[in-house]
């Protein structure tokens, strides 16, 4: 169980590291867009789910598992990039 649990812990560390270059994404997408209406992408949203999900069912995991992560990871992700967006143009 110890090297269960070792192993858990060390991709959780990686994850964490993925998420903080995607997070990094967020950071330039802010930089970029040009106006803060276009910061809330729906069909963007919804294609990312998508593709997540369809990544999970290909890996043999829980697609509703993905699903709810990467809602809340999205949704996230967009209100990290509100913030930035205000950051940078104050």
């Amino acid at each position: 169980m110890k090297d269960v649990r070792e192993g858990v812990d060390a991709i959780d560390r990686e994850l964490v590291a993925l998420l903080a270059t995607r997070f990094g994404y967020m950071r330039a997408a802010a930089r970029i867009k040009p106006s803060r209406d276009t910061v809330r992408d729906e069909d963007r949203k919804a294609s990312v789910i998508a593709a997540a999900v369809e990544e999970a069912r290909m890996a043999g995991i829980p697609e509703w598992v993905i699903a709810d992560i990467w809602e809340t990871l999205v949704e996230g992700s967009i209100a990290y990039e509100f913030d930035e967006w205000d950051r940078v143009r104050d």
